[in-house]
């Protein structure tokens, strides 16, 4: 069993060593000159405005929440298909059925979310 998982703990410790072999050889080679300029807080080229710790509304959350739901099921449609494919052409486990009823039921669990969102007034930007 080692022997399988052997190849995948390699990359995790080669990518570890690198990232951290990286980090170290920047802060030790790095310039080091500080400035006024560079210490000064940056925003997109203009001057800081306003109070950093004022108050979101909180409709950016909800369409950032939504859009990582949909997003997961656009990544999800893709390994299904992978399986639906092969269970097409008889190299799979799994019936074709099986796959468009677990797909179905999939996009009906999201439909039904989308409806509820859309019912609460998640997708509309301003009351009007």
């Amino acid at each position: 069993m080692l022997e399988a998982h052997l190849p995948l703990f390699i990359t995790f410790v080669v990518a570890l060593g690198l990232g951290s072999l990286i980090l170290v050889l920047s802060s030790l080679l790095g310039p080091k000159r500080q400035s006024a300029i560079k210490q000064a807080p940056f925003e997109c080229g203009n001057p800081p405005t306003g109070d950093s710790r004022e108050r979101m509304n909180v409709k950016y959350y909800l369409v950032a929440i939504l859009f990582l739901v949909f997003d997961i099921e656009a990544v999800f449609i893709y390994p299904w298909a992978v399986v639906f494919s092969d269970s097409a052409k008889g190299q799979s486990v799994v019936s074709p059925t099986v796959a468009i009823v677990e797909m179905l039921v999939f996009v009906a669990i999201i439909v039904v979310g989308l409806a509820y969102a859309w019912r609460k007034g998640a997708l509309e930007w301003s009351k009007t």
